[in-house]
């Protein structure tokens, strides 16, 4: 072999040997993980301050007890299932979420809108979410009985014969413990304010931990 072949071989292998030991060195970078939040005025922090609604409060915690999970606040004020419905695949695909947060219904509740629609729209909100290989927390409601005491229980159920067919991480009634209660509803007595917002997180807190502890690993 001549001394030109030498170095020429010499040279490869300590260029491999410099990349090798330049990959060791680099720091390990945990993936970041997204939890999504699909929900209405309640989660977009409709009348709050800036950054004290409940999912800027989640988002806080999350920061101190599970740092590689990211939140995605994608809720609209005023959104039905049927607009989250719409907008979903879109964000399922920009985002790749580990796991989606379902807080819909409110509004189809005081419009009136046929129960078995909203239904149909909340099963095809978990399914296209599973299908994305998201893990699913839905978060059941109440509304008062405007249409009738029928229509609103028939409206409360709805969440719980769902999620139990297909079988997906569920809190009955979100607004537990903030509903009804004058100092910690804003004015209009339909949207919780500042005071309210911790409660609303603690609320979900033991299902999402679980969820979250379930999967993050």
């Amino acid at each position: 072999m001549s001394k030109l072949s030498r170095y020429s071989n010499l040279s490869w292998w300590l260029l491999v040997a410099f990349v090798a030991i330049l990959i060791v060195a680099m720091p390990v970078r945990a993936t970041a993980m997204e939890l999504l939040v699909l929900g209405d005025s309640i989660s977009a922090g409709y009348g709050l301050e800036d950054k004290s609604g409940w999912v800027q409060l989640l988002e806080q915690r999350l920061k101190r007890q599970h740092a590689s999970i990211n939140v995605i606040n994608a809720s609209i004020s005023g959104e039905t299932t049927s607009g989250g419905l719409t907008r979903l695949p879109t964000l399922l695909e920009r985002y790749q979420p580990r796991w989606v947060i379902i807080e819909l219904g409110g509004n189809d509740g005081l419009r009136g809108t046929p129960l078995k629609a909203m239904e149909s729209n909340i099963e095809r909100l978990i399914t296209k979410a599973q299908e994305a290989g998201a893990e699913v927390l839905l978060l059941g409601m109440r509304i008062p009985p405007n249409y009738g005491r029928r229509y609103a229980e028939g409206f409360f159920q709805t969440y719980a014969r769902v999620a139990q067919r297909h079988q997906v991480s569920y809190y009955p009634f979100f607004l537990e413990g903030v509903g009804g209660i004058p100092e910690l509803m804003q004015a209009d007595g339909i949207h919780p304010n500042d005071k309210a917002q911790d409660q609303l997180l603690d609320n979900i807190w033991p299902q999402l931990e679980s969820l979250l502890t379930h999967t993050d690993s």
